[in-house]
């Protein structure tokens, strides 16, 4: 990969494709590289970077693989991410695993969380510090502040995500801090070993030691933390040392167990039929319910006691909708809560899937204006309380209820069925392709180059053609949809 220096040009085209979150990520991940100048934007972030000799196209490669902006890999640096990959894996990293881990994790926190840890924290940062419409890498750099938290000092952040109940995130920080000790055990072990180092040497090495040129690690997304990117991403690339051992679920049931398909508009159901029944799944489809169908269907497979059976579940629903619902055909309310479609399928309300991955895909389309809607609608706490399951007292189970869930969900304006009535969705049909040809693939990757083509197709189009297509997973195994 090239280490020539970047132009203005290049730099220019890089800042204007960036969307806010994007640019305020990149600013994050480069704290540490500008020395806490804080630039106060993306621009001169970069040109400070090339005007201090760090920027070459490398470097730009990897932030804008950190920000899993794969698309403008290709259109402007003329690169890929399997060799950015490759060079990552080769070379020291402009950012530190310490940055990385922390973006992850944000990515992978909905507003709601961040809104409970800004508040958990107001016994250190102060009350009114931090403003409750911040981000979470904005009360990061407010903690790093105040010396609260640092690559080696996570044990406040970890508390609050305890709290919070989203032990998914707290123990990718264990894993991150475990594999430093043990980095640090390595490089101590290999410096008693060694003649003296030169001062030049011992300068490097301690960079080793405090994450900033760290071993290369195996790419697992982050996906996406994707992982992701989703996050997702959510979600949404998280990043495991390579003596980590990675588990894998178990998927060696037959069948893998069973895909839920509630289809309000009735353009994909037959293909995406085919493509989970060839992954070896049961498939039940639902064609056209009605608004008060929806939910008793989803409600009876949450309860179904054949799940203790499989090792999997997936649920597909396409359906107009409003922020964050979907309707049946008859349109007659704001719609039913996709945050009550994931509730049912929780550790808590439904432990035949306890510990087993529960894989959502959504296609939703949404009017102009649909962020306005009531606001009424389900939330999770009463979501929980209206599934009629009892829960199984066979064991105790530690695993977070809200563990083992992968939430794919694209949106696209309900134009695109006005136009044309049998119109697919092009989220759904690369899914499908995707699914078919690399079933052999870890999922968390495989919805990474998902995006990707997702965001090809959105270049050629109007605004109003576009698919929004986020990840957010609580995935803690590699997930591959085979047997094999």
């Amino acid at each position: 990969m090239a280490l020539s220096p970047v132009s203005a040009e290049v730099i220019h085209q890089v800042e204007e494709s960036l969307d806010e979150d994007e640019k305020e990520m990149m600013l994050f991940l480069c704290r540490d590289v500008t020395e806490n100048l804080a630039p106060p934007n993306v621009r001169d972030l970069l040109d400070t970077l090339s005007e201090r000799g760090q920027l070459s196209s490398a470097a730009l490669s990897e932030l804008l693989y950190r920000v899993r902006r794969f698309d403008l890999l290709k259109r402007i640096l003329k690169t890929d991410k399997a060799a950015v990959e490759e060079y990552l894996c080769r070379n020291p990293h402009l950012v530190s695993d310490y940055r990385v881990l922390l973006m992850e994790i944000g990515e992978n926190l909905d507003q709601s969380d961040v809104s409970s840890l800004i508040f958990l924290t107001r016994d250190y940062t102060g009350r009114g510090k931090v403003a409750k419409d911040k981000s979470f890498l904005d009360l990061v750099i407010e903690l790093e502040k105040l010396n609260l938290i640092a690559s080696d000092q996570l044990n406040l952040l970890e508390k609050c995500l305890k709290n919070i109940h989203r032990i998914d995130l707290k123990t990718k920080i264990q894993k991150y801090t475990q594999s430093g000790q043990e980095a640090r055990s390595n490089m101590n072990s290999l410096q008693a070993s060694l003649p003296k180092l030169s001062v030049k040497e011992q300068f490097y090495n301690s960079r080793l030691q405090n994450g900033l040129s760290k071993e290369p690690r195996s790419v697992e997304h982050r996906g996406i933390q994707r992982n992701p990117v989703k996050t997702s991403i959510q979600e949404s690339g998280a990043f495991l040392p390579p003596h980590i051992h990675e588990e894998s679920y178990r998927m060696q049931s037959k069948p893998l167990g069973i895909c839920l398909i509630i289809d309000c508009i009735g353009n994909d159901t037959e293909y995406l039929q085919e493509t989970f029944t060839s992954l070896g799944y049961r498939v039940q489809p639902f064609l056209f319910p009605r608004s008060h169908e929806i939910p008793q269907i989803i409600r009876r497979f949450a309860c179904m006691t054949q799940h203790q059976d499989y090792d999997s579940f997936v649920c597909v629903l396409v359906s107009r909708g409003g922020f964050q619902s979907m309707m049946g055909t008859d349109d007659l309310h704001s719609g039913f809560s996709l945050d009550c479609v994931k509730n049912m399928f929780t550790g808590d309300t439904c432990p035949s899937l306890r510990g087993k991955p529960k894989l959502f895909f959504i296609q939703n389309y949404e009017s102009l204006g649909s962020h306005l809607e009531d606001s009424s609608l389900e939330v999770d706490g009463p979501a929980i309380k209206n599934v009629d399951s009892k829960p199984l007292h066979a064991r105790p189970c530690t695993t977070h209820p809200e563990a083992d869930i992968f939430w794919s969900l694209c949106t696209a304006d309900v134009s695109h069925l006005e136009k044309s009535s049998s119109s697919s969705s092009v989220y759904l049909q690369k899914l499908s392709q995707q699914l078919k040809q690399d079933r052999k693939r870890p999922l968390v990757d495989l919805h990474v180059e998902l995006m990707d083509k997702v965001y090809a197709w959105n270049s050629g189009v109007s605004s109003k053609k576009k698919y929004n297509l986020s990840l957010q997973h609580t995935l803690r195994k590699k997930l591959i949809l085979s047997h094999t």
